[in-house]
């Protein structure tokens, strides 16, 4: 009587298989960034953070740094001299104080119209619309986004013109428009920069609880007392968070002030006609812009605002 034994073919096909899958490289490196959360996190914030420190943080170095050169009064080349003129010209020269004080006040007046624009149409579109047609108002919301940026400051141009069509509409109440300067780099910044104060808005209404306020109601509170007590204090991390975007995008824009601004200088454009003439000065002037965001950004930080977003 015969056995058939097995043969080795057989016998060692378990261990020819391979390698266990459960073993291999990729297998351990998911374990071990599994089993540590802060190695995870890390792994996934190195590449950003390093983007960051160089590409971002290491050219407002250079920024700050190139401020304290100076430049050859004959050739107009950078001399890498270390000196602090430059800081000192933007302290002492009236032009760049009144500048700088300029480019602020367009900078709030700004946010100050996109927030009280922003506010009844986020209120329309979140609280008082059909459900059906609130995406479509959405949409209208951010449809100046879908145009080009000088389409639509050159379209103002158009319309703010001498003759143009603002003062077509106007002409029959006695009135003209506004014409090239201050008064329309507001008008054009603000239409510009409206949707992101609209839209953190519009989310912000759309999560306020129904409850707040027909409690409010009940309790007897008017129209303004429910918008003061209950809704300004429950959106207003929304403002907060719009006003970062329409102060900041104000402060450094120069090419709308080029284009409607008449003879109305800001900063940016101070620093754009300095580039090529006296680069040390545009830094030490590009760097006012980025000390007034800091200021500003720690001042809303400072309030709370930005606590629950």
């Amino acid at each position: 009587m015969t056995t058939l034994s097995p043969s080795p073919r057989a016998t060692g096909a378990g261990a020819d298989a391979g390698p266990d899958r459960g073993t291999g490289p990729a297998r351990r490196l998911a374990g071990a960034l599994h089993r540590r959360p802060r190695l995870r996190l890390a792994a996934l914030l190195t590449a950003p953070l390093l983007w960051l420190v160089l590409a971002y943080l290491g050219s407002l170095a250079a920024l700050f740094l190139s401020a304290f050169w100076t430049t050859d009064s004959f050739t107009s080349e950078v001399v890498r001299i270390w000196t602090s003129q430059n800081f000192e010209e933007l302290v002492t020269s009236p032009v760049y104080r009144t500048v700088a004080l300029r480019t602020v006040g367009v900078a709030l007046a700004v946010t100050a119209l996109c927030a009280v624009i922003a506010f009844p149409l986020a209120f329309y579109t979140a609280r008082v619309a059909p459900a059906r047609r609130r995406p479509l108002f959405v949409v209208a919301l951010l449809m100046p986004l879908w145009a080009g940026y000088l389409v639509k400051v050159y379209a103002w141009r158009l319309i703010l013109s001498e003759g143009g069509p603002l003062d077509w509409a106007l002409r029959p109440l006695g009135l003209s428009g506004p014409g090239y300067g201050l008064t329309a780099t507001v008008i054009v910044l603000t239409y510009l920069w409206l949707p992101y104060m609209a839209l953190p808005l519009h989310t912000a209404l759309v999560q306020l609880p129904d409850s707040l306020l027909h409690a409010s109601a009940d309790l007897g509170a008017r129209a303004g007392r429910t918008f003061v007590s209950v809704v300004l204090p429950m959106v207003w991390p929304a403002v907060a968070a719009g006003s970062v975007f329409t102060f900041s995008l104000s402060l450094g824009d120069y090419i709308t002030v080029q284009i409607v601004g008449g003879k109305t200088q800001l900063i940016g454009n101070l620093v754009y006609s300095n580039v090529t003439l006296n680069l040390p000065l545009a830094a030490a002037l590009g760097t006012v812009p980025v000390a007034v965001i800091v200021v500003y950004l720690l001042a809303v930080r400072r309030s709370g605002a930005l606590r629950s977003l």
